[in-house]
């Protein structure tokens, strides 16, 4: 046995999982961070919870304009009415769009976060925040933007249309798979990241044929164990792709990380076979990547790219794009053409095996 040797941040963070209590759960923690003039952050489909927590809350501002990818724009009016309304504290409620708007948010004022997470983005366990600008998509880790907590309810899921479910669950499979190869894996993060697949895959498979509270809290634990292995792993090849691709074209955040991340494992999974291996026995079955590709079918989340309305004029755009931003140190040295191959065959929803068959020299 090798000896180990590595270094692992944890991060400070109070997590609540309780379905059918969120108000109660959200009065509770803003007293408890002192909290008593927030600023609640909703999105379409969460203003219903949002309003029903404002009318025992009384918030400061109520700021109902999250959008995906956060432009520029839109955190800088956010910030200056959380500033001039002298808010103490931001809870956001709703996907990664009103996440990574209170983290712009708090990048500037410092202020605490409560995140109530309605989809299974996971952005609420890490420290990480994007903003886009000029069709660029530019993201960084300051601590100051963790939400000091999170609370999941699993009743607030089960309203998700089960295509955007699943494109979600996924979205957070990408997470944890990501941070098997990202710039800081370590043994610690990556058996997070293993656990959190298999909760993930377990869980997508019951959601895809119902819609029970189950299923939907086994999705937030792995959720949120993926958030916690990508935040101490850091941004991998695919994020990496998959921050060019909404920033540079606005594509739908969830759905391009699900279309994307089959082609990442399709190239970087053999370079690793003993972390592969792991990830094929936390998927249930002998080959990571027939098993990732078997979740897709079985759940019915196969796409491409083209089908989210990316042109296909974009790839040369994308592949300049993804040379510059992708990471040192991933398993496979990433060049000019296994990433044109790589975003190409996403383009086209092709499969995923090409990427391997470019790689090794015998076709396209």
């Amino acid at each position: 046995m090798s000896s180990l040797s590595f270094t692992h941040d944890t991060l400070s963070q109070r997590v609540v999982l309780d379905s059918g209590r969120v108000i109660e759960r959200v009065l509770s923690e803003a007293a408890q961070l002192g909290m008593s003039r927030p600023m609640l952050i909703s999105t379409e489909g969460t203003h219903e919870v949002a309003d029903k927590l404002a009318a025992v809350l009384s918030p400061a501002e109520h700021w109902r304009d999250a959008v995906q990818h956060v432009p520029r724009s839109v955190a800088d009016a956010a910030t200056t009415v959380a500033r001039n309304s002298g808010v103490d504290g931001l809870i956001s409620i709703g996907g990664g769009s009103a996440t990574g708007l209170a983290k712009a948010i708090a990048l500037d004022t410092s202020l605490p976060i409560i995140a109530v997470p309605t989809t299974y983005a996971a952005s609420e366990a890490t420290p990480v925040w994007g903003i886009t600008e000029e069709r660029t998509k530019t993201t960084g880790v300051n601590p100051v933007v963790l939400p000091a907590v999170v609370i999941y309810d699993a009743d607030l899921v089960a309203t998700l249309p089960p295509g955007m479910a699943i494109a979600s669950g996924l979205n957070a499979l990408a997470h944890s798979i990501d941070s098997l190869w990202a710039p800081q894996a370590d043994p610690i993060n990556r058996a997070l990241g293993l656990e959190s697949a298999r909760a993930l895959a377990s869980a997508l498979r019951a959601l895809s044929a119902d819609s029970g509270q189950q299923a939907r809290e086994q999705a937030l634990y792995g959720c949120y164990l993926s958030g916690v292995a990508f935040a101490s792993a850091g941004s991998g090849l695919h994020h990496k792709i998959c921050h060019v691709l909404g920033g540079t074209f606005n594509l739908p955040h969830a759905e391009t990380h699900a279309v994307v991340l089959r082609y990442v494992a399709a190239l970087n999974l053999p370079a690793i076979p003993e972390i592969s291996e792991a990830l094929a026995q936390a998927l249930g079955g002998d080959d990571a990547i027939t098993e990732l590709n078997g979740l897709y079918q079985e759940i019915g989340a196969s796409g491409s790219l083209s089908e989210l309305g990316m042109p296909e004029s974009g790839i040369t755009e994308a592949v300049d794009r993804v040379l510059a931003a992708a990471p040192t140190g991933n398993p496979r040295k990433v060049t000019h053409d296994n990433i044109t191959a790589l975003i190409t065959a996403a383009f086209h929803g092709d499969d995923p095996a090409r990427i391997n068959e470019f790689v090794e020299g015998r076709t396209r």
